[in-house]
C-alpha cells in the first residue's frame, strides 16, 4: 500500500478531479478510491463531488498493483529513449494505447509488455505505464513509466505543467492571427456522446491551448504549433473545432469531406520536455513528422490539394 498526501495550494474544483490529477490516474479510478474510503479530504470521507479548498489536506492509500492479465504482443515500435525508470515511445497514426471496451490485444501496452522489461502499476491492470495518452490516430511522443517512483514523479510534473507537450497540426482554412490562446471549458457533448464540445464553465473541466501559426498555404491550409497547458480529452482537437479550423483528416470534428486519403487528423505529438524522474535533469526530445504528414505538406508547396 502506498500512501500518498497534498494540500491544496488554491480552491481546486471536485474532490474526484483534484485527486486523478494528482495521482495521475483515471478520474473513475480516483472516483473508487474516494467511495471505498481510501481517500480522505481533510480527515474525514467525502464525496467525489466534495470542493476542494485552499489548505484542504487529501490523503489516499494505494492498493498494490493487482497481476496483469493482458498479453504481451510483439507489435513494432519507434522507441526514442529507454533507461531504468522511463521509456519514451514515437507512437504511430493508428495504434491505441491502451485497452478498452473489452479489447485487450493490439495496443501500446500490449507492445510495451513485450518489449520493456518493466513498467509501472500505479494506474491499474490495463494502463500499467501509462501516465499520459494521445489519441489513436495522433502520432507523436509520449513518455511511459517503468516504475511507480518514476510514475509518481512523472503525474506530478503533468500537474503542476513542468511537463511540456508541444504538437503541430494541419489545420482547414487560414487563421487570421498569428498566435494565441484557446481558454474554455471542455466537458462531453451534449447529444454526440463519443464527442467532447466546449461548454459553459461548471458543466466540464477548463482547458488552455495556445497556438502559433507557422505556415499559411495558399490552397486553404494553416500549418499551426500547439502547446497544451492543460490535458483534456481531445482538447487540441476540440479546440481547432472551436476555432473553426478543425484538424485535416479529423473523422470526428472535422470536415465530413476529407481531402488527401487521410486515415486520421493530421496532429503530431512532436516534442516533449520532462525532468528525469531521478536525476531531475531536464530533457527535451523530439519527433520528426510521420511520412503520411510530410507527404501533404509536400503537395500543398507545389500548389496542389490532392
Amino acid at each position: 500500500m502506498t500512501r500518498r498526501s497534498f494540500t491544496a495550494g488554491s480552491a481546486c474544483g471536485r474532490l474526484d478531479v483534484f485527486l486523478s490529477e494528482q495521482l495521475g490516474v483515471t478520474r473513475s479510478a480516483a472516483k473508487k478510491l474516494i467511495e471505498e474510503g481510501a481517500a480522505t479530504l481533510s480527515g474525514k470521507s467525502a464525496k467525489p463531488s466534495a470542493p476542494v479548498k485552499a489548505g484542504d489536506l487529501i490523503e489516499a492509500e494505494i492498493p498494490e498493483p493487482k497481476t496483469l492479465d493482458l498479453a504481451p504482443e510483439d507489435i513494432p515500435i519507434d522507441i526514442v529513449y529507454e533507461d531504468d525508470d522511463i521509456a519514451v515511445i514515437n507512437k504511430p497514426q493508428g495504434l491505441t494505447v491502451h485497452a478498452g471496451n473489452g479489447h485487450l490485444s493490439g495496443t501500446l501496452v500490449n507492445a510495451l509488455l513485450y518489449r520493456l522489461n518493466s513498467l509501472s502499476g500505479i494506474n491499474g491492470v490495463v494502463r500499467p505505464g501509462i501516465v499520459h495518452r494521445i489519441d489513436k490516430d495522433t502520432s507523436g511522443l509520449l513518455v511511459v513509466a517503468k516504475n511507480d517512483a518514476a510514475h509518481l514523479s512523472l503525474s506530478e510534473q503533468i500537474a503542476k505543467k513542468t511537463c511540456a507537450r508541444e504538437y503541430l497540426a494541419l489545420c482547414d482554412g487560414i487563421f487570421k492571427e498569428n498566435a494565441g490562446t484557446v481558454d474554455t471549458y471542455i466537458g462531453r457533448h451534449p447529444s454526440e456522446r463519443i464527442k467532447m464540445a466546449v461548454v459553459p464553465a461548471g458543466k466540464g473541466r477548463r482547458a488552455i491551448t495556445h497556438y502559433k501559426v507557422l505556415k499559411r498555404y495558399k490552397k486553404g491550409y494553416t500549418l499551426v504549433h500547439f502547446s497544451l497547458e492543460t490535458g483534456r480529452t481531445h482538447q487540441i482537437r476540440v479546440h481547432c473545432r472551436h476555432l473553426g479550423h478543425p484538424i485535416a483528416g479529423d473523422p470526428v470534428y472535422g470536415a465530413k469531406k476529407q481531402k488527401f486519403e487521410l486515415n486520421g487528423q493530421l496532429l503530431h505529438a512532436y516534442r516533449l520536455s520532462l525532468d528525469h524522474p531521478k536525476t531531475g535533469e531536464r530533457m527535451t526530445f523530439e519527433a520528426p513528422l510521420p511520412e503520411h504528414f510530410q507527404r501533404v505538406l509536400d503537395i500543398l508547396e507545389k500548389g496542389g490539394t490532392e
